[in-house]
């Protein structure tokens, strides 16, 4: 069982920065795949950022490529989503998922969320 804890959301105007972290209650959090997915009022969960086990691979969806990071600290069990250069549309409920494969919609652990509001 991993157990998830999102925090670093809040209101930000447009333009602005934020780092979200992800804190992990698994002592193998260095096997999981680690991802970021939102999910704004009214619609569907999406993806927005993932990165390996072994921080080899990265990937982003291309509304944030350029301006989100993903980051991971094995010695204390965390991932990071620096985001910079925010725009109203990034407002949304930011999830954080582990999962041993790939990180999906259908990933097996997720955390509560942390609302990111970006103001116009």
């Amino acid at each position: 069982q991993v157990q998830l804890v999102e925090s670093g959301g809040g209101l930000v105007q447009a333009g602005g920065s934020l780092r979200l972290s992800c804190a992990a209650s698994t002592r193998t959090f260095n096997s999981y795949h680690l991802g970021w997915f939102r999910q704004a009022p009214g619609k569907e969960r999406e993806f927005v950022a993932a990165i390996s086990w072994n921080v080899i691979s990265t990937r982003y969806a291309d509304s944030v490529k350029g301006r989100f990071n993903i980051s991971r600290d094995n010695a204390k069990r965390t991932v990071y989503l620096q985001m910079n250069s925010l725009k109203p549309e990034d407002t949304a409920l930011y999830f954080c998922a582990a999962d041993l494969n790939y990180v999906t919609p259908r990933s097996t652990y997720w955390g509560q969320g942390t609302q990111v509001t970006v103001s116009s």
